[in-house]
């Protein structure tokens, strides 16, 4: 049985993922701070701060993905947070990169998530995987977090895969959770002037995309995680609504405002990137949910 190690394995696309691994017949095994008992899967402990993990880990691993990483918005960017967000991602890869080099084995690919904030804060641009790199810390972040993987990449010789995710729309975390409750008190709120562009996609594309990436060669190097046509935050903050089969009070949060709460870390929610998956059209990735409505009443239908 093909052996999927994922650090990261009991986060968002992490668990989703796993469950869809494990129902195409994989042996999926995950990376954890904890021992858990009670997990589905094998688990196996690690630190990555520390540089720890288990040397049973990577033995037999025929894939690794690594998920691994604090959460951008979870608390204020302090410089200390923002250390431990770029070091929780160069500090997995690295870790991961030399178990496999003591323990004299080499994946058939190693595969790792990156995100859509690589780009900055573009406005109107249209952004294939060539488009340059921006500015500012969510790009700073991902910088690392992809040089990181280039250095296993360049360690274990082996085929690397990276996602750069867009917003990942889900009922049980991220973004969109977030938004539901506000929707379900009828008011749905946008950020700024709500013309930026929000560049989503369905869990379930996420997790089929790594599925696809392990079972396809060709899926090697950069590839935008984003479903084909992003909509802008406005558009959202009305689809959602309706998609719940509710009327809400769509009104706009300013953004000075929310620079003033939040300073940089706003960038999240105000950035504009227009990105496209080229590279996966490119390949025919066939994607379940390329329109935002009906992803949207799927999710909410199904509680995914």
């Amino acid at each position: 049985m093909t052996k999927v190690l994922i650090a990261g394995g009991k986060g968002l696309i992490g668990s989703h993922l796993s469950a869809l691994l494990a129902a195409e017949g994989y042996d999926v095994a995950h990376l954890s701070r904890r021992a858990d008992g009670q997990s589905p899967y094998r688990t196996y402990v690690w630190n990555p701060s520390e540089g720890s993990i288990d040397p049973m880990a990577v033995q037999g691993a025929d894939y690794i993905i690594n998920l691994a990483g604090e959460g951008i918005a979870d608390a204020p960017w302090t410089a200390a947070r923002k250390e431990a967000i770029i070091k929780s991602r160069t500090d997995s890869a690295r870790v991961l990169s030399d178990a496999c080099i003591q323990q004299g084995h080499r994946p058939r690919a190693y595969l790792a998530a990156s995100a859509v904030g690589y780009y900055g804060n573009r406005g109107e641009e249209v952004l294939p995987e060539t488009a340059r790199a921006g500015r500012g810390f969510l790009a700073e972040s991902c910088i690392a977090w992809e040089e990181a993987t280039a250095g296993v990449a360049a360690s274990l010789q082996v085929r690397t895969f990276v996602l750069r995710i867009g917003i990942v729309l889900s009922s049980k975390g991220g973004a969109l959770a977030k938004m539901i409750t506000p929707a379900q008190l009828l008011v749905s709120p946008y950020f700024g002037d709500g013309q930026q562009w929000y560049p989503w996609i369905h869990i379930d594309d996420v997790a089929r995309i790594f599925l696809r990436a392990i079972t396809d060669e060709r899926l090697a190097g950069t590839f935008n995680g984003v479903a084909p046509n992003p909509e802008r935050n406005a558009s959202l903050a009305s689809l959602l609504p309706k998609a719940m089969g509710r009327v809400a009070l769509s009104f706009p949060a300013p953004a000075f405002a929310l620079r003033l709460a939040l300073g940089e870390m706003s960038d999240v929610v105000l950035n504009s990137d227009r990105c496209v998956p080229q590279r996966l059209l490119e390949v025919g990735f066939d994607f379940k949910f390329p329109e935002l409505q009906p992803a949207l009443e799927d999710i909410l239908r199904r509680k995914v």
